[in-house]
């Protein structure tokens, strides 16, 4: 079958024939129809991933759209590896396979389900936004990030703040709910203090951060207080990602200053965790209510796929 296959970790994947998936218990063969090029795929694919493999070749790909024996159209996820998503077929868990209704085209489902689903479970479940609250999206700019603006005016947030360097996409977050955008590429002090007008005399209570590394340090920095003063309400930080650097400088006073709890994404939540953002997602896009740009490339491009960025657009892959 043809599939995106990974030889080395510091390569593209290759567009070439790999063999054929079998099913074992309780898994299922899915005829490929559309699988997403992501940041996490091409981060697990570079060796630098927590999930990356320790044996090549391997084909690519996490999730994607695809149609079991039975016809079921189905979003999947969690291939067993070698086998991966961007091929003509894949092996994946039974349990991780979910019927999608027709009202989204194969593309579409292929774009958002992934995002779209980390979005809500990070806002919801582990941030546990409230209705009411300042939400501020730091790497708003990304697919996920400019889904978490939407998902945040869902969710009731009174005010999103989106932060992020293309200024190009900066320009339509408002279209998408955002109340105030902020340019990560001013200098220090400037970002310092963009990041504090917007706070303005609230503050934020909800921060999701795709960055780390320096907007992060910028940030924490304008958080820090410097007086004793009574605590309100305790600011949530989600770390979700790293394409602002892989570490941060967190100086003590950070955290005895201000009521901050910092957290991460936890992993794979619970199966009905799962599979309430999962509806919650394909019920919002099927009414409109969550939009994702797209760019349709066949798999036997994806050498030139891999290295191009998509710029607030998801590559979606055709087999």
């Amino acid at each position: 079958m043809n599939a995106a296959v990974l030889h080395a970790f510091d390569q593209a994947p290759r567009f070439e024939q790999f063999p054929e998936p079998t099913a074992e218990k309780d898994e299922v063969i899915v005829q490929v129809l559309a699988a997403a090029l992501k940041p996490v795929d091409k981060q697990i694919a570079s060796g630098s991933h927590y999930a990356s493999p320790r044996k090549l070749p391997m084909v690519c790909g996490i999730d994607g759209v695809g149609r079991l024996e039975d016809g079921t159209r189905v979003y999947f996820g969690g291939t067993r590896p070698p086998f991966g998503a961007m091929a003509q077929r894949t092996v994946v868990s039974r349990q991780r396979c979910f019927a999608i209704s027709e009202e989204i085209d194969d593309v579409t489902a292929a774009a958002v389900m992934n995002p779209g689903v980390s979005a809500w479970l990070t806002l919801a479940q582990r941030a546990k936004l409230l209705r009411g609250e300042t939400v501020l999206i730091l790497g708003a700019t990304g697919v996920t990030g400019k889904l978490a603006v939407q998902i945040a005016k869902l969710l009731g947030a009174a005010r999103v703040v989106a932060a992020g360097r293309n200024e190009q996409v900066l320009s339509t977050l408002r279209d998408l709910g955002a109340d105030a955008i902020i340019r990560i590429d001013k200098p220090g002090q400037d970002l310092k203090d963009a990041f504090a007008s917007e706070a303005g005399g609230t503050g934020f209570d909800v921060i999701i951060d795709y960055l780390w590394g320096q907007s992060t340090e910028a940030l924490l920095a304008t958080l820090t207080r410097k007086e004793f003063a009574v605590v309100k309400s305790e600011i949530r930080l989600v770390q979700v990602g790293e394409s602002g650097g892989a570490t941060i400088s967190l100086p003590a006073a950070v955290l005895r200053s201000t009521p901050l709890t910092i957290m991460g994404t936890a992993g794979i939540p619970s199966q009905q965790g799962l599979m309430d953002a999962f509806q919650q997602v394909l019920t919002r896009t099927a009414r409109g209510e969550l939009r994702v740009d797209v760019e349709q490339i066949s798999l036997a491009e994806v050498e030139n796929a891999w290295q191009r960025d998509g710029r607030g657009r998801r590559i979606v892959l055709i087999p």
